[in-house]
């Protein structure tokens, strides 16, 4: 079986605990070299924010289970990346927009 190697997810969480304090209990997940955390949207109660982590074997229910224990839910998955080595997305036409259509 295919090892997870880069995981996107999109979490709304409690203002508390800090991202900081998610990442790096994330950051100390087994398998997971790097996290990344960006807040997509903040209102009065909650952040809406997009998580990436990368790795040799990053297990989803772990990552799961961290999320969840502090407060957090998993909205859904927005990437996923599998096998050997990474591969970064290529961007086509319809990605452009198509202007070369136009």
């Amino acid at each position: 079986m295919s090892k997870v190697r880069r995981l996107v997810l999109d979490v709304l969480k409690p203002h508390q605990p800090t991202m900081l304090v998610l990442a790096d209990k994330l950051g100390d997940l087994e398998g997971i070299h790097g996290v990344d955390i960006t807040l997509i949207e903040i209102d009065n109660k909650v952040e809406n924010i997009k998580i990436t982590l990368e790795g040799d074997d990053v297990d989803f229910q772990d990552v799961a289970e961290v999320v969840q224990e502090s407060g957090g839910s998993i909205h859904s998955i927005d990437k996923c990346s599998t096998g050997k080595r990474l591969i970064d997305e290529v961007e086509t036409p319809q990605d452009a927009g198509a202007s070369w259509l136009r």
